[in-house]
């Protein structure tokens, strides 16, 4: 229902509105709270007024569902216990704002406080609830639940579950219930039969003895004082099928009920059925141990499948007699070629041929199967259980090799027993028969495996083993066989403390694994060069080598230039750029300078605008970051060409309009913008160009300038030669005073050039005077002038007539202006054309101070120097992950290192020798 019109109290302030609701309590006789709090927090009245108005009113908001959260949200309750602190804000305006609502806002009288304020807050409509229509609720319902916008829940509604991450953050579901009160058990004393006419009424059956007042019937649930017993029912008769009434019928039926009981025992577990038995691994140890051909395959199926996926987590430790099993069985491949059946035995007892000794290895085993008898056989010819064996051997082997990769396998067995090294002498003694290369194989990547814990005898050459290996490397054409055998012997006794001497090698095996270090083969030369540093680590082995090589028969130079060439092998070239000299940026030029002669007339026979663009370049160069203004531009190109701009001379070519000339400008130069300077007075500028140093002509060689200053002036010569030579002579006449001989152009007369003069000095920029200053000092002389005068000329390689193109060079163009190189042509001396002064005098990096010292050109050079550069190339050989040298240059490496460090003494043992 809509009020009929809106109340005034929203638009009042604090205190006015607290007045008139303080009054309205008096006068209905209820207590206003003025400062009610929830949460610790502080609740305005008028502001909780005009929320709920916001919302549409008290009965609006109670209505509605979860809008009295929304209510406390907005001042601020919080998330935790959400729904308590609703109720909360609910009461405080249940008590103070709700019949204040229904009087100002809805203009209606509120019901009487017996049923508003003096009642709890729970429920709405207010403005329909009257004294007749109003119950008093329960002290169950009157209780808050904590959410009380919820009602009682009927079978059907849901449960009102916060959604994760909603607004709301309920983290629980508001105030307990009280527990419903328990009713105690009260056995029933009458008797447990009933008569036949009690049943026969249809009453319920009555207790003999009364309950206690204390649990009477006025306590008892409404549901169990109001249970009265359920009315009886007809039965429901059903026809049994027999072969009398219905045979047909019947004997359908049992039909079924054996069809039924055969499906039923296809599922029943039989006798012995139904257990998995062992698992895999202790299956084939004991299908192993059993000797059932068909157990044998079975197994060794599955240990060569099980060692290449799991290979490294089995473990013979956890199974033990497996590792024993295996090698006993690849043994049993001698009964194929020798008439011996071999039986281990872990007692002392060995003096039979035909018994090992697991525990000490068996003594003389070669020797035993030479003594045994040989079964001849046609190779083409093999029985199929032959055939078999074969196949369970090579697995067996292959399953072996795998499985001691793993190196607690191979410790495990080195430990435990020596029926290893026993199976390894017996296979690798077998006759050289094709179908037994892959076992032979298996047998040196075994070796590989377990010799790094085997301690060799002294001396090892004494080892059925050692013997076997050195044979292989000699005797076999197999690169896959010599390169294990190498490895193999470099690992003996590796991760023991006892050292692995490799002798008793004979020059023959040595000159070949000398000579396959020279092949192109990495893996081989790799195994070579480990054998190799593993040999030459014994004084007594490098003696060995040098004495066979004044005897020709083990090939040291070659070696040694190998190796020599192998430090680079897998190299990384790294060039390093070292700065040996900085930029020297050069000074700019301050004025724009004047052209040569020789290149103003060439310019005067050129057309406009031709001769203004030459000019341009030959004067200016680009720099982004220097500018000139217009007006000067303009002033220095009417200065240059106006005196030779008469019309009234022939041929005379006029002046570009000034307009046109600055527009040629941005032109000609990429960089070069026309800009305004804003100011007190507008400025015109040039953006992006400058003044050379030295002029160019116009193919960009560059003019040298004199730099003679006499005393008394103020400004250098400033004469512009097209090259060295010129400056050079230019040098010599004007300011040194030499001149030709007679009839000569190109000598120059030596008279009075000894004769000294204290005025003749070097004024070379008015700063070096090395005749009269210099240390040591000098004597005026035109002849020590000359001689000194070539330090301040350039090159002829850097500004000869062919001169030096300063194109695409914006930050220093004048890098042909370096210091002379005083033995080039240009430089010489006229007189004595060799002679180049005292040492060091000349060196074309210094000029020489007052005091004759050096002095670094690049401290005083005005036009700039460009920077010197050294490269230094270096070649990094492979390293592993840490970081340290590996591969084939570092075992080179090592093996000369131990050449050098034992060639003295094997020398001096061939000479006591």
């Amino acid at each position: 229902m809509a009020p009929s019109e809106e109340g005034d109290s929203l638009q009042l302030d604090s205190d006015i509105f607290l007045k008139r609701l303080a009054a309205f309590h008096q006068q209905r006789g209820t207590t206003l709270e003025t400062a009610p709090r929830v949460n610790n927090k502080s609740i305005d009245l008028q502001k909780l007024y005009q929320v709920v108005a916001d919302f549409g009113g008290y009965d609006q908001v109670s209505r509605a569902k979860l809008e009295w959260r929304k209510v406390g949200q907005t001042f601020g309750l919080g998330s935790t216990n959400a729904a308590a602190y609703a109720f909360a804000l609910k009461t405080v305006y249940y008590k103070n704002l709700a019949a204040f609502e229904i009087k100002d806002r809805f203009k209606r009288e509120p019901p009487p406080k017996e049923i508003l304020e003096d009642v709890t807050a729970k429920g709405g409509d207010l403005l329909t609830r009257t004294v007749q229509n109003y119950s008093q609720p329960s002290i169950e319902d009157a209780e808050p639940s904590g959410d009380d916008e919820v009602t009682t829940p009927n079978a059907g509604d849901k449960m009102d579950i916060d959604e994760p991450g909603s607004g709301t953050g309920r983290s629980t579901r508001g105030l307990r219930q009280a527990p419903p009160q328990r009713i105690l058990f009260q056995p029933d004393l009458s008797s447990s039969r009933q008569t036949r006419n009690a049943s026969a009424h249809g009453s319920s059956p009555q207790p003999t003895t009364a309950p206690s007042a204390a649990y009477n019937c006025i306590s008892l649930p409404h549901s169990i004082s109001s249970y009265e017993p359920r009315p009886p029912f007809p039965l429901t008769l059903r026809g049994v099928t027999t072969p009398a009434n219905n045979s047909t019928r019947f004997n359908q039926q049992v039909n079924q009920q054996h069809i039924g009981l055969k499906r039923k025992a296809k599922n029943v577990t039989e006798p012995g059925s139904g257990f998995d038995g062992p698992n895999i691994y202790v299956r084939t140890l004991q299908a192993l141990k059993s000797g059932i051909p068909g157990e044998i395959r079975y197994a060794l199926h599955h240990l060569v499948k099980i060692s290449h996926e799991r290979g490294d987590k089995f473990r013979f430790e956890a199974f033990p007699g497996l590792a024993e099993a295996l090698i006993e069985y690849i043994m049993g491949i001698t009964s194929e070629y020798y008439a011996i059946d071999w039986r281990v035995t872990y007692m002392e007892d060995v003096s039979s041929d035909n018994v090992l000794d697991a525990i000490n290895g068996t003594p003389q085993l070669a020797e035993k199967m030479q003594r045994a008898k040989r079964i001849d056989f046609v190779d083409e010819l093999w029985d199929p259980e032959s055939v078999i064996h074969f196949e369970n051997v090579m697995q067996a082997g292959l399953a072996t090799r795998n499985l001691l990769h793993m190196e607690e396998n191979s410790q495990y067995l080195v430990r435990e027993t020596n029926l290893a090294r026993d199976m390894l002498t017996i296979v690798l003694n077998l006759p050289h028969d094709p179908r037994l290369t892959e076992l032979r194989h298996y047998m040196w990547d075994i070796a590989e495996c377990l010799v790094p814990y085997w301690a060799m005898p002294n001396p090892p050459s004494s080892d059925p083993l050692y013997k076997l290996l050195l044979k292989e490397i000699h005797e076999s054409p197999d690169r896959g066989a010599i390169v294990t055998c190498l490895r193999t012997l470099c690992r003996i006794s590796m991760n023991l403390t006892v050292n692995n001497n490799i002798v008793g090698v004979p020059p023959e095996t040595i000159s070949k694994i000398i000579n396959w270090c020279l092949l192109q083969d990495e893996e081989l030369v790799g195994a070579a060069l480990d054998f190799l540093y593993q040999y030459t680590a014994s004084p007594t082995n490098v003696a060995v080598l040098l004495y066979n090589h004044k005897s020709r028969e083990c090939p040291l130079p070659p070696l040694l230039s190998r190796m020599c060439s192998l430090l680079r092998y897998g190299e990384t070239e790294i060039q390093t750029k070292v700065i040996l000299q900085n930029v020297v940026p050069e000074i700019p030029a301050e004025n724009i300078p004047n052209i040569p002669g020789e290149l103003l007339q060439r310019l005067l026979q050129m057309d406009e605008p031709e001769r203004s663009n030459v000019w341009l370049k030959c004067v200016f160069e680009e720099h982004k970051d220097s500018e000139i203004t217009q007006i000067a531009l303009w002033h220095a190109y009417q200065a240059r060409f106006l005196q030779h701009s008469n019309p009234a001379a022939p041929n005379a070519t006029g002046l570009l309009p000034a307009a046109e000339f600055i527009k040629n400008v941005s032109l000609i130069f990429e960089s070069a913008t026309a800009q305004v300077v804003n100011g007190v007075q507008n400025k015109f500028i040039i953006k992006g160009i400058r003044p050379r140093r030295h002029p160019t002509d116009p193919r960009h060689h560059i003019y040298l300038r004199c730099m003679w200053k006499p005393p008394g002036h103020t400004n250098p010569c400033n004469e512009y030669l097209p090259n060295a030579d010129a400056l050079k002579h230019h040098l010599w006449q004007t300011h040194c005073g030499l001149k030709f001989k007679e009839g000569s152009t190109t000598h120059y007369s030596a008279d009075d050039t000894q004769t000294p003069n204290p005025k003749i000095d070097c004024h070379w920029n008015g700063t070096c005077h090395r005749l009269s200053k210099g240390i040591p000092k000098l004597a005026p002389t035109i002849y020590n002038l000359v001689r000194h005068i070539p330090i301040h000329i350039p090159s002829s390689s850097s500004s000869s007539s062919e001169g030096h193109d300063t194109r695409n060079n914006n930050t220093s163009k004048n890098t042909n202006n370096k210091t002379a190189n005083p033995s080039s042509s240009s430089a010489a001396h006229p007189f004595t054309p060799n002679t180049l002064g005292p040492k060091g005098a000349h060196d074309p990096r210094f000029w020489a101070d007052t005091r004759g010292l050096p002095i670094p050109r690049s401290e005083i050079d005005p036009e700039g120097k460009d920077a010197l550069y050294h490269y230094i190339t270096y070649y990094n050989t492979p390293v592993d992950e840490k970081g340290e040298p590996c591969g084939l240059s570092h075992t080179a490496a090592l093996v000369l290192r131990n050449i050098a460090r034992h060639v003295g003494k094997a020398n001096a043992g061939l000479r006591e020798g």
